[in-house]
């Protein structure tokens, strides 16, 4: 067992809602995600709507990526089924490293809520240039339950026996 870190690390996170319909003024999924990660105590370090396009996507998490002040990316939005859901193929191909339990865990934790239905989400999370990306469904209630039963937690540094926040500085090891 690590030494906890008993102080709170403010993280400054990114948010990226992919869409083909959504605004600022309708942005329901990226809305909670600011309002959950302020009230947390985290910084929302930029907030940026988009198509659902590929290269448009690894353009702007590219960028955010390389970024030293940027901790975390989080998207929402494009990880279904449809011909224009293209997040998870976007992220994947940008990928250094998969996250393979992010999938795993929030797939459980929809299974409980909306049963079945859960295996029309493809949720992804991956780490790119030392930087946690999480790739969460367009829902509000998706969004909320990946933040309030995996993200809150893992990117709380307070948070035992293990967190995303111990691990970033190791992140540039070779």
């Amino acid at each position: 067992m690590t030494d906890a870190i008993s102080e709170f690390i403010k993280l400054n996170i990114c948010i990226l809602t992919i869409s083909s319909s959504r605004t600022l003024q309708n942005d329901k999924s990226g809305d909670v995600l600011e309002k959950k990660i302020s009230e947390f105590g985290h910084s929302v370090y930029d907030r940026k709507i988009i198509k659902d396009n590929k290269d448009e996507i690894q353009e702007n998490i590219i960028n955010w990526g390389n970024d030293k002040n940027i901790d975390i990316i989080i998207t929402t939005g494009g990880t279904g089924l449809t011909g224009s859901d293209v997040t998870p193929e976007s992220l994947e191909e940008i990928f250094e490293k998969n996250i393979d339990g992010f999938s795993a865990i929030f797939h459980k934790i929809s299974y409980e809520k909306i049963k079945t239905s859960t295996i029309q989400s493809r949720a992804t999370a991956g780490i790119y240039n030392n930087k946690f990306i999480f790739a969460l469904p367009g829902s509000p209630n998706a969004v909320a339950d990946g933040w309030d039963e995996i993200l809150k937690f893992q990117l709380d540094s307070r948070h035992e026996p293990c967190n995303f926040v111990d691990i970033m500085p190791r992140l540039k090891e070779d």
